[in-house]
C-alpha cells in the first residue's frame, strides 16, 4: 500500500527530503572548492570557464581566487536567468557562494599539502570531479557558465557539451596566452580526469529510501 503523503513545509518527509538535498548540495560544493584551493588554484590551473576568469583576475588585478570566482559565475548566471528557471538559478548561485565561501577559507586556513604541479593536478582533478558529481546527482549546476550552455540549446539547439566546450577551451586559451601555454594542457587533463569521475561516480543509482511516498493529487 502507498502511503499517501499530501506536500508542505510542515511534512516530515517533505522536510526530510530537502534537508537531505541541501546537505549534498553543500558537501558539494565544499569538495569542489577544496580541489580549487588546495591542488588547482596554487598553479593556476582553471577547473572550469568561471574558473579560468578568475585565475585571471587574479593574475591581472590581484583580485582575490575566490572572489574573482564568485564575480564570473554569478555574471554568466545573472545574464542567463531570464531564459531558464529561477529555482535551479537559486540552487546554483547557493552553489557558486558556498563554494566561494570554501576556497577562501581553505586558502587561509590550511597550506597545500604537495606543492608538486603534477601530483596536485592528479588529486585536484579527482577530487573536484567527486564534488561536481554530487551536485549533478542532486540536479544543480556547480557553475554559471553551464547555465549559458542550456541557454544556448534553448534557443539555437546547439548541445550544451559543446558550446560548454567551446566557451571553456576559448577561456582556457586565453588564460594560456596570458599567463603560461602550460596551462591549458593541465587545464585539459584536470577537465578529462574530472569527467571521468563524474561518469564513473554518476552510474551508480542513489539509494532508495525504505518509505516511497505517492503524492496525492488534487
Amino acid at each position: 500500500m502507498n502511503l499517501q503523503i499530501i506536500p508542505g513545509r510542515k511534512n516530515p518527509f517533505f522536510l526530510r527530503h530537502i534537508s537531505k538535498k541541501l546537505f549534498f548540495i553543500t558537501a558539494g560544493s565544499i569538495i569542489q572548492g577544496f580541489a580549487m584551493a588546495m591542488f588547482l588554484f596554487p598553479h593556476a590551473i582553471p577547473s572550469g570557464g568561471g574558473a579560468g576568469i578568475a585565475v585571471l583576475l587574479n593574475h591581472a588585478f590581484e583580485i582575490p581566487m575566490s572572489l574573482g570566482l564568485w564575480l564570473a559565475n554569478f555574471i554568466f548566471l545573472a545574464f542567463t536567468v531570464p531564459y531558464l528557471d529561477g529555482v535551479s538559478a537559486f540552487g546554483t548561485i547557493f552553489v557558486i557562494t558556498v563554494t566561494s565561501v570554501s576556497v577562501n577559507f581553505f586558502e587561509v586556513f590550511l597550506e597545500p599539502p604537495f606543492g608538486n604541479v603534477w601530483i596536485d593536478l592528479l588529486f585536484g582533478s579527482v577530487i573536484l570531479g567527486t564534488g561536481v558529481a554530487i551536485l549533478i546527482k542532486q540536479r544543480v549546476s556547480n557553475g554559471g557558465i553551464g547555465y549559458v550552455a542550456l541557454a544556448i540549446y534553448k534557443y539555437k539547439r546547439i548541445n550544451p557539451g559543446t558550446s560548454l566546450f567551446w566557451m571553456n577551451g576559448i577561456i582556457f586559451a586565453f588564460t594560456a596566452y596570458v599567463i603560461d601555454w602550460k596551462i591549458i594542457i593541465l587545464a585539459v587533463v584536470c577537465q578529462w580526469i574530472s569527467t571521468r569521475i563524474i561518469n564513473w561516480i554518476h552510474q551508480f543509482p542513489p539509494p532508495k529510501s525504505v518509505y516511497e511516498p505517492a503524492w496525492r493529487k488534487k
